[in-house]
This record gives structure tokens, sequence and C-alpha cells, in this order.
């Protein structure tokens, strides 16, 4: 048997295309479930390019979706849950999944919500919590009206941050202090006073900024590189009081997190914006208008077995 997928070529636009995949075969500690809504992060992008994931193989991160196979060990849910997963393989009609790597979904709580939380949720969360966030420490968000930029201004302000919003244009900053900001700025601006977190999704020359108004004792997570332009640091510029500058990556289990994230959206305590959603037919241009800058929050694509969905897109400003 096999389901279709989304898979790795160079050739196709965006350099992925719809393929017929061997059906999943679940390990002992892994869970099979039916995908219905799959989510696009800009790292996908950069693995169907950088030959991080090989030619032929599924690509994608986060799926959302009902298990149909409970694991063979007695783990996990049972038959008929309906779980979120970070996991490998994510855009196909069906992965497996490890236990470890999901959590389900409240019952108030849409698929097509939930589904934006895995990555972006994930590193928002470890991302603020390895820079030793607390309570009116002074939070620095890059990237801000981006997916892991929203829940990261979210999270910060709910742990009760001075949060401050970095994004690209006035239209991309809009809705911004809704979520918690306490400003919003157009590039770094008129940000004067030192911070004591960053979390950076952006790369090139705004981190060399990000880094120079970094307060004594202080950290920037860098979570991601959306400039794809180099970081340029001044001779001595790393020369002074103690301060960091971390990589990041999503390790380890993240289903602990995810239970997290999930049980704070259902409560409307953590908003989940959706700026792009269709069909999977529609990946090429879900991809470009993510790559473009078009997409504030989350970009979702609906798993469709027989239906065509019409993607939607709000206007720009």
């Amino acid at each position: 048997m096999s389901v279709r997928a989304l898979v790795v070529d160079p050739s196709a636009p965006a350099a992925v295309r719809l393929a017929e995949v061997p059906d999943p075969v679940p390990g002992p500690g892994q869970v099979l479930v039916d995908v219905s809504h799959a989510s696009l992060n800009y790292g996908d992008l950069n693995d169907a390019r950088s030959g991080r994931v090989p030619v032929g193989a599924v690509l994608g991160s986060d799926a959302a979706g009902v298990v149909v196979q409970a694991a063979a060990d007695g783990t996990g849910p049972a038959v008929g849950a309906r779980v979120v997963a970070l996991t490998s393989g994510a855009f196909a009609e069906r992965v497996a999944v490890d236990v470890g790597a999901l959590a389900e979904v409240p019952k108030v709580l849409d698929l097509a919500k939930a589904v934006a939380l895995p990555v972006a949720g994930v590193a928002a969360l470890r991302s603020l919590r390895a820079a030793g966030l607390e309570a009116d420490k002074r939070v620095l968000v890059t990237g801000a009206s981006g997916g892991v930029g929203k829940f990261a201004v979210q999270l910060a302000a709910r742990a009760g941050a001075h949060v401050i919003a970095s994004v690209g244009s006035t239209a991309r900053g809009e809705g911004l202090a809704d979520f918690g900001a306490d400003e919003v700025l157009i590039g770094l601006d008129g940000l004067e006073q030192p911070v004591d977190v960053v979390i950076d999704s952006v790369g090139g020359p705004q981190l060399v900024a990000a880094w120079s108004l970094l307060a004594p004792g202080g950290s920037v997570q860098s979570v991601g590189w959306t400039s794809g332009e180099p970081a340029v640091f001044p001779p001595y510029a790393t020369v002074g009081p103690t301060k960091s500058l971390m990589s990041f990556v999503i390790e380890g289990h993240v289903g602990p997190d995810l239970a997290v994230l999930t049980e704070l959206a259902a409560e409307g305590a953590l908003t989940v914006e959706i700026g792009w959603q269709g069909s999977w037919d529609h990946f090429a241009e879900a991809a470009e208008a993510l790559r473009g800058r078009r997409v504030s929050g989350k970009a979702v694509l609906k798993m469709s077995r027989s239906e065509r969905h019409a993607p939607t897109l709000p206007p720009q400003g």
C-alpha cells in the first residue's frame, strides 16, 4: 500500500512535489496517524533546497490528525485520539510518530490551529526558557510577525516581561500590541535602552545590532535566519561584560511542551494566527507567500484526499 506525500524534488516548483510513498510501518513506541493538516515553516523550505532532506524523502515537521493505530508497547494515545506532532516526514497522508513527539489536542481546539504549534510554538517556548525569562525583563523579539515571533511575544508578555516586537514594516506590526507587545518597532529604530533577552529569527546585520543592545548577563537565542544575510561583528564586539549568543535547535521529547501549548491555545491564552490556509496541492503558492513575507503568522496545509480547497491569504495593508 502507499500514501500521497510531499517529497523533495529540486526540479519542481519550490523543490517539492506530490508523490506516492510506501505506507509507514510504526515501531513499538510509535502510533500511526492519519494526517488532516500540516504546517509550513521557513525551515522546511530551506530543507527542501539545502540537501539536509534527501531527494525523494518526505518533507515537513508539523502534523495533526487522528490516531488510527495505537503503539504496540501500550504507550501513547488510543485509536481515535486527535493529536498534534513534531515529526520528520510530516507532509504525508499517514505518518508513524514517536509517542514522545506528540500531544492529544483538546476537543475545543481546531486541528488547523493545533498544527501551527509544534515547530514555532516549541521554539518560542524553549528559547525563552533557555534565555532565563523572568517577569520585568526586557525581551526583544525580532521577526515578531512570523510564527515563532508571535508566539514568543505572547509567551513573554504572559510571563510579565516588557516585550519589544521588531518587524519589517508598519503593516506587519499590526495587532502585535494586542498580543502583548509593549513596543512595536520597524527594525531596531528607536531602541536605545539595553535588553535582557533577544529571540532572533532574522539573523544577519539585525543579529549584530541586537547583540550590541544586549545588557550584561543577557542572552541572544538564535532560532532562525530568515534574512539569509551574513552577520559580521565588528572588532571587539564580543569583548566585555558577560553575555551570550546561543544557537538553538529543538531536541528530545516535545510532547510535554506541546501539551502546554495546546492547553493555552484551547483556553484562549495563546492566539494562533493563520495567515495562509489551503490544500497541499497549492504548496508552491504557500511557499512563495512565506518566502515573500506575505504570511502573517502561520501557513497551514489541508491534506485533502478528494476535495480541492482554494487557498486563502488575507489582503495586505
